[in-house]
């Protein structure tokens, strides 16, 4: 299931979450110019290697990407979730929340494997907290979703509940399964504990950093 847009129209500018589209667009494009020698140093200098774990690179590693399809795919789903969450946050709050949610999706992938010396790079987790914003926040809203059926394909519109809700579980499920085999780098390389640990600070947090003067339910 490939989400491409809400129903829930922005009520404000979204500065924030273009900013970080932004950026992560720039950083991406510095990496794609480097030599494949400087980019696997760059990326061991400021991903997060749970073995030689460096407090600033829980920062710098959710600005970076290891493919077209992963930057491309981050970007998407912040585009179409997180305006909403900006809305009911705030720039700066929006922005603290964004952070600590990439924050401590770093820390559970690092306790995940603390011995790895491959470096974690991605705005995935902190994108899940954005989606785990999202579902507490408009758990009623619908979602344009592209569903893939082998060689098939329909476009239908699905509950944000649902949508959200089901990836949460396949990213547990997965995590599950990688923490079995003892191997974070299994499944492809996806950082899946960071995932779950980001969706969960997100839907936790997000009591925190919304604005209490306006409602959750927007949108039936």
């Amino acid at each position: 299931m490939f989400p491409l847009r809400d129903v829930i129209p922005s009520r404000t500018t979204p500065v924030v979450t273009v900013t970080i589209i932004l950026v992560n667009a720039a950083l991406w494009f510095f990496e794609v110019s480097m030599s494949r020698g400087a980019l696997n140093e760059f990326l061991r200098i400021y991903g997060v290697v749970p073995a030689t774990f460096a407090p600033i690179t829980l920062i710098t590693s959710m600005f970076l990407h290891g493919s077209w399809w992963h930057v491309i795919g981050n970007m998407w789903y912040l585009w179409i979730f997180g305006d909403n969450v900006e809305d009911r946050m705030g720039h700066g709050r929006f922005l603290v929340f964004y952070l600590l949610c990439g924050i401590t999706a770093a820390f559970g992938q690092i306790l995940m494997n603390p011995d790895s010396l491959l470096p974690t790079i991605g705005a995935s987790g902190a994108i899940a907290g954005v989606m785990g914003a999202y579902l507490v926040l408009y758990p009623k809203s619908r979602v344009l979703t592209l569903v893939t059926l082998v060689v098939f394909y329909e476009i239908i519109e699905l509950p944000a509940v649902a949508l959200l809700g089901v990836w949460f579980l396949m990213q547990l499920v997965n995590a599950g399964a990688v923490a079995a085999t003892a191997n974070s780098a299994g499944s492809g390389g996806v950082a899946f504990m960071a995932h779950v640990a980001g969706f969960a600070m997100g839907a936790a947090s997000v009591f925190v950093f919304r604005k209490s003067s306006q409602p959750d339910q927007l949108w039936a």
